[in-house]
């Protein structure tokens, strides 16, 4: 009998490993190159331009400029406050199931997100035309006394921005679901305390997005009130370059104005938001301070020596 040697199995082959070519995006490249060419061409035209930047900084803290941003301010939150409580009792009015009171709402809306802002500041500043004389009974005195440009224009952009928000408000209560309300009746609980206690607080994380955005807004459409006369910052740039002949220059200082001041509201837009959408999700994204420490602890345990990149 033939002696039977035991051969060792073959070693296996390991399949050649993969490799996978990324497919290249040229197109890519080209818009990039167009997007940048562009921004230089821009960036020497106005390099070019006949303006004189030096001087921005020094009108940047002008005392008049400074009245200009502080009456900006003060006029954007008194006519957003304004509008928020007129939009919470149209949006409610809307909703009503008298049909006199949601037919008024329906009408408030469609006329003042219908008419431009302009129109109604021109409207409001010329009121003594219709109304000569206002008579309260307790008080009475000349329209053209009363309507100063200041009123004209708190009323001409706080009832438009009303006709906004009442919409936003409405969407908002509309988002709580029902038998929240029907709960709320059951524990014996009013219309009207539902309203504040229950729907309300659970409407905010619809309401406070689009209202932060609307105040972003409320501050560049205020620059409309130099129509009545009022000491925004437009208003105020203007008077300053009749008198500097600096137009263009002083364009540039109120757009600076309203960059920090829509940059800043903007901040505070995302930590209200963050804080009214704890209910809504459980993990909340990273703040952008959180961000920045744990890209420094990050970069901090890469630059020990000794650690393994």
């Amino acid at each position: 009998m033939t002696d039977t040697v035991d051969k060792a199995p073959a070693p296996s082959v390991p399949p050649e490993q993969i490799k996978a070519i990324p497919v290249r995006h040229y197109g890519r490249w080209v818009a990039g190159a167009v997007v940048i060419a562009i921004l230089v061409l821009i960036g020497i035209a106005f390099s070019n331009a006949n303006i004189n930047y030096g001087i921005i900084p020094d009108y940047l803290t002008d005392g008049t400029i400074l009245s200009g941003a502080w009456h900006t301010l003060y006029i954007s939150v008194l006519a957003m406050v304004l509008g928020l409580v007129l939009g919470v009792i149209l949006a409610v009015m809307r909703m009503s199931s008298n049909p006199v009171t949601s037919a008024v709402a329906y009408f408030y809306v469609w006329f003042f997100r219908g008419t431009p802002v302009l129109v109604q500041l021109l409207i409001w500043y010329n009121i003594a035309l219709v109304f000569p004389t206002l008579n309260l009974g307790f008080y009475k005195d000349e329209m053209n006394q009363v309507m100063t440009p200041f009123l004209a224009a708190l009323l001409g952009l706080g009832l438009n921005e009303a006709a906004y928000m009442s919409e936003i408000v409405r969407a908002g209560i509309q988002s709580v679901d029902e038998g929240q309300t029907e709960a709320s009746h059951a524990l014996g609980m009013t219309q009207a305390k539902t309203l504040r206690r229950v729907v309300l607080p659970q409407a905010m994380r619809v309401i406070v997005p689009p209202t932060g955005n609307e105040f972003i807004n409320m501050l560049k459409t205020s620059s409309l009130a130099y129509a009545v006369q009022f000491n925004e910052l437009i208003k105020r740039s203007t008077d300053v370059s009749s008198t500097s002949l600096a137009v263009v220059e002083m364009y540039f200082v109120a757009s600076i104005w309203y960059l920090a001041l829509t940059s800043v509201f903007s901040v505070g837009q995302y930590y209200l938001e963050r804080r009214y959408a704890r209910g809504s999700t459980r993990n909340l994204p990273p703040t952008p301070l959180q961000r920045l420490k744990k890209n420094l602890r990050l970069f901090n345990s890469f630059s020990r020596p000794g650690v393994t990149r």
